[in-house]
């Protein structure tokens, strides 16, 4: 009888670390979601030893993806066989949980993008990752403020009485005009249903305009779980959104289930590194290089004092002394 295989993907962000573990019928057979707190290194190290100790770091591991922000750091570090960017990721998770998908809208920590399927392809995308009015972070802060708890911030919407628009083009705005609403006395429930609406309205005014907007709608990424966001959604559309079961971890599932199709498309053995990896010291340092006018600020990955990879260089002058393979 063959042995159980599995395959890994990981998507490091701005905000949260997530792994996903999924065996050869591309069930999800563990999962982990770690806030990132900047240091990816050390949630990456956490989140694998976590996951070793709830698995057994003895199973087979056919193969490991990446994605995200941190998806080229993540894949230097753990041994990488498929480096995908977030696009591609959320794209092919989506479609395995919702086959008949055709808008995915997906609001992480830092960002924020919208995806345009047809025909089982990505048709037309677009991706916020200048401004924080909308992402999770922003609402963590004024969840944070309001004194809160994060997970009961959308319920205070859902018993929101009366309209209060709210300016949500920018964050520092959006904050300011909550402060002067609560000052003039709107209830707490009104101020932040009138945020949900903004920043959905800001959403669609910005990434989704001129785009084709069909059923079905699947939300996805940690704000998913916001269900005055959703609501919102649902209002501005006119549509029902559908959240996928692993919603906040979509992007490590795609990358897991790339991962898979390579390997089994291309045989071989995974790059993967092992579990043990997590016992070993990392570090970045940055060297600014003067062979040039260009000035490079080139990026050092060491493991115990080892150079496991450099980039950042226009010229290939440092990263090229590194050989390892990434596929963006």
């Amino acid at each position: 009888m063959r042995e159980q295989q599995y395959y890994l993907g990981i998507d490091v962000g701005s905000v949260s670390t997530n792994l996903v573990l999924i065996d050869d019928s591309e069930q999800i057979v563990d999962k982990i979601y770690l806030r990132t707190e900047g240091q990816p290194i050390n949630a990456l190290r956490n989140g694998l030893k976590d996951m070793a100790s709830r698995v057994g770091e003895g199973i087979k591991i056919k193969g490991v993806g990446t994605t995200g922000s941190g998806r080229q750091l993540a894949s230097v570090i753990v041994g990488a066989d498929c480096v995908k960017n977030e696009i591609t990721a959320h794209a092919v998770a989506a479609q395995k949980l919702i086959p008949d998908v055709r808008t995915i809208l997906e609001i992480g920590g830092q960002d924020s993008k919208i995806i345009i399927l047809r025909n089982g392809v990505v048709y037309d995308f677009a991706m916020n990752t200048v401004c924080a009015a909308g992402t999770g972070s922003f609402l963590d802060r004024q969840a944070s403020r309001l004194s809160i708890p994060i997970s009961e911030f959308g319920q205070y919407a859902l018993r929101a009485k009366s309209t209060v628009r709210i300016a949500g083009r920018c964050a520092v705005f959006a904050e300011s005009d909550m402060i002067h609403k609560q000052q003039t006395g709107h209830s707490l429930e009104d101020i932040i249903n009138g945020l949900c609406e903004a920043l959905v309205r800001n959403y669609l005014n910005n990434l989704a305009k001129g785009k084709d907007i069909q059923d079905v709608v699947v939300f996805q990424g940690g704000v998913a779980a916001n269900v005055g966001i959703v609501a919102a959604f649902e209002r501005a559309l006119n549509k029902k959104i559908v959240i996928p079961k692993y919603f906040d971890v979509m992007g490590a599932y795609g990358a897991a289930l790339l991962a898979r199709e390579k390997m089994q498309k291309e045989g071989g053995n995974t790059n993967f590194y092992g579990f043990n990896i997590t016992e070993n010291e990392y570090k970045a340092k940055s060297i600014e290089c003067q062979g040039c006018s260009n000035s490079c600020e080139v990026i050092e990955i060491l493991s115990n004092n080892s150079v496991l990879a450099r980039w950042g260089d226009k010229c290939g002058k440092w990263s090229e002394q590194i050989s390892h393979a990434v596929n963006v």
